[in-house]
């Protein structure tokens, strides 16, 4: 006769083996799914204070979250073989929007990046976020990896086209973004480090080329960035602004909802760019690293994940999403703390704004997509 204890270990391990079971049936990875819901409630909670209590901006993020879980619910049904199928077609339509917006697109803060239909908005850059990297994996799955010089050349001409049309609206900040989801799936893909030196030597001695062809709001915020007192009361402003709000938190902040920078308006963008200067003021240096600590961990399950694919186009599309996504976690923080220049890059799920939120979800329900129907994949 079985020890009662042993029994009710046995039904935990097999009411937890069912509670898995029908997490699979949605398509959802269970701990990513808590990591998305605990940094997007710290993000609300964070947006609460910088908004000033504004109830308006709290309830349109909420909508946002609420939309952008749907749509990542919704990825997470679609099997990866039919993204693979897609992958083309939705980069050309994403390329040929990014196009139209040049011609027909909404001016808006001085930049052409929207296109509008009725009462739908939206930017076909952040498509592009997606559309690349599944068309870059589509192109290199079947391939020998690593990739041959010219498997390189043909994928920096699919690389190149999104990414100066980005910047020609200008949003030199997506343009980045989009860049990173490239480059970071041809490292994926194995290419060699003296390929990637060479390139990298060659973007620092051209750099200087680049300089002609920037806007000037660029060349100041660039300016900016090696010495903010230059222009205090003009370009190095958000710089200057935002490093004394992080400076002035210390190890345990000022207090929620007692931050001074962005309550008294000294703080530029506080609900969007530089809302991670408002965690600084408010949570000090423990705060954030709590933040910085709920990113490693969402990337490192991530990574975890894309382990465990099955193909070379699942494997690479993984890659790219993850990386891309801390990478331009990383590059707002930097902004932020003035070790990088200003370049328009949000805190992923954490700043206000619906565009963003959405892509980055949809690519977590690729994500989860991918682990959980790779069953389907086994012969």
């Amino acid at each position: 006769m079985n020890h009662p204890y042993l029994d009710n270990s046995y039904e935990t391990r097999l009411k937890r083996k069912m509670s898995l079971v029908r997490w699979k049936n949605w398509h959802i990875d269970p701990l990513l799914s808590i990591l998305l819901i605990s940094l997007t409630l710290v993000g609300l909670f964070i947006l609460y204070s910088a908004s000033n209590e504004n109830p308006e901006i709290i309830g349109k993020q909420v909508w946002h979250l609420l939309l952008a879980f749907t749509l990542m619910i919704t990825a997470a049904q679609i099997p990866p073989r039919r993204y693979q199928q897609w992958a083309p077609s939705f980069f050309i339509m994403t390329l040929i929007l990014l196009i139209a917006v040049l011609i027909i697109g909404k001016v808006g803060q001085g930049a052409r990046r929207w296109i509008v239909f009725g009462p739908l908005r939206f930017q076909p850059s952040e498509m592009m976020r997606l559309a690349l990297p599944m068309m870059l994996a589509w192109f290199l799955a079947e391939k020998p990896l690593p990739p041959s010089l010219k498997q390189l050349a043909l994928c920096a001409l699919i690389l190149i086209a999104p990414v100066l049309l980005t910047a020609k609206q200008p949003d030199l900040g997506t343009a980045i973004l989009i860049a990173l989801s490239g480059v970071s799936l041809l490292l994926f893909a194995g290419i060699s480090w003296k390929i990637v030196i060479s390139f990298l030597s060659t973007g620092i001695l051209t750099a200087p080329l680049l300089w002609h062809f920037m806007h000037h709001y660029q060349k100041e915020r660039f300016l900016a960035f090696l010495n903010p007192d230059r222009d205090p009361l003009g370009s190095g402003y958000h710089i200057i602004q935002s490093k004394i709000a992080v400076g002035s938190g210390g190890w345990t902040g000022k207090g929620w909802l007692h931050g001074t920078q962005s309550h008294l308006s000294f703080l530029p963008a506080h609900t969007t760019d530089f809302i991670f200067a408002v965690a600084g003021e408010e949570f000090g240096l423990f705060g954030c690293s709590l933040v910085l600590l709920l990113f490693l961990t969402l990337f490192g399950r991530c990574l975890y994940l894309g382990t465990q694919a099955q193909n070379g186009f699942s494997r690479l599309l993984i890659g790219s999403l993850s990386l891309t996504f801390i990478l331009s976690a990383f590059i707002n923080i930097g902004m932020v703390i003035g070790i990088l220049p200003v370049v328009g890059v949000p805190l992923p799920l954490i700043s206000y704004g619906g565009s963003a939120m959405l892509v980055n979800m949809i690519g977590f329900g690729i994500i989860m997509s991918i682990h959980t129907h790779k069953k389907l994949y086994s012969s």
